[in-house]
């Protein structure tokens, strides 16, 4: 009986030791500086947002955030090398709909699973499209350009800034929801992409706010509607959704480009809920609210979770747009 006890008495000890050591553990971090890659090269929306947050973050945290840029193949590259990284709290990846919800679909032999792989900490925010058209284009609606899909399947050209990017896919949903067909041209980034439909070498294009409303607003590029399920604020009240041009099937249109925040999977979840406390705290200030809208962003204010919950649905749309369309890359 005297050894059961001290052996009770014993295990007690050594369990209360281990969570001790747990709590010592999780209440130090962080105690050197945070790794923060990002998965696309430096300038880009997801570089600007790391540097926008990582200052503030690290000083909220008392170290210092050190950003790599590892960019190639749409955000795998980078986001494979954070995959395989530790899940200790001192590696952070930026990743986008590309390196987390499109990418899977698009090629086969991808070394990541960008659910199981990684652990959301937080959604900075979503990046509306607008389908643009030369100025002079005959083409004044969506209803327009729909129709004359329609009556000459494959007959209008759609330009994107590459095979497999959410330009590409936004024309790829809508001919598929729209039960029409069009010619994709890609091309090796949005600026000369956009720079053939001002010129009517293209017919359309689909691209980010940011990217096309400079030429909206100069009148180089008229827009004839958004991909978000409400009509924009600010500068684009006038431009109707895609939904509203009432096109059959186009019901529920949606499209959003977007930037989040990820840890590798096991990431302890006190620490995971202590960086998306800390980071929505920095987003809600009103300097942040105005930096992130001025890159055309809307903020976002989800949990961890819904982020998990928003993330699996994007998976599963693109993957149903790439199937239809045969979409495939090495």
């Amino acid at each position: 009986m005297t050894q059961r006890r001290q052996f009770l008495q014993t295990s007690v000890a050594l369990a209360s030791g281990l969570l001790a050591t747990s709590a010592f553990s999780q209440a130090a971090w962080p105690s050197k500086p945070i790794n923060y890659l990002v998965a696309f090269p430096a300038g880009g929306t997801t570089d600007i947002l790391a540097r926008l947050v990582s200052q503030k973050l690290g000083a909220a945290l008392g170290t210092t955030l050190v950003i790599e840029n590892k960019g190639g193949a749409g955000g795998s590259v980078g986001s494979e090398i954070a995959a395989r990284a530790p899940a200790d709290g001192y590696h952070l990846l930026g990743g986008t709909i590309s390196s987390h919800a499109i990418n899977i679909s698009l090629y086969p032999k991808l070394a990541y699973d960008p659910i199981k792989s990684f652990t959301p900490v937080y959604l900075y925010g979503t990046n509306p499209v607008v389908l643009v058209v030369a100025a002079n284009s005959p083409y004044k609606t969506l209803r327009d350009l729909m129709t004359a899909a329609k009556a000459n399947p494959g007959k209008l050209s759609g330009a994107s800034a590459g095979n497999g990017t959410s330009q590409h896919l936004a024309q790829e949903l809508l001919a598929f929801k729209g039960d029409v067909k069009f010619t994709h041209v890609p091309y090796k980034g949005s600026a000369p992409a956009i720079q053939d439909v001002m010129s009517g070498q293209v017919d359309f294009m689909f691209d980010t706010t940011v990217v096309a409303g400079a030429h909206i607003q100069s009148g180089k590029l008229r827009a004839l509607a958004v991909t978000s399920g409400k009509r924009l604020t600010d500068s684009f009240t006038d431009v109707p959704t895609v939904a509203e041009s009432g096109w059959p099937g186009t019901q529920g249109f949606e499209v959003v480009s977007w930037q989040a925040l990820f840890a590798p999977a096991g990431t302890p979840k006190p620490i995971v809920d202590k960086l998306h406390a800390e980071i929505l705290k920095i987003i809600q200030t009103p300097e942040m609210q105005d930096r992130i809208k001025g890159l055309g962003m809307q903020p976002s204010a989800l949990t961890p979770e819904q982020v998990l919950n928003f993330q699996k649905a994007e998976i599963e749309k693109w993957a149903q747009v790439i199937k239809a369309a045969n979409i495939k890359l090495d």
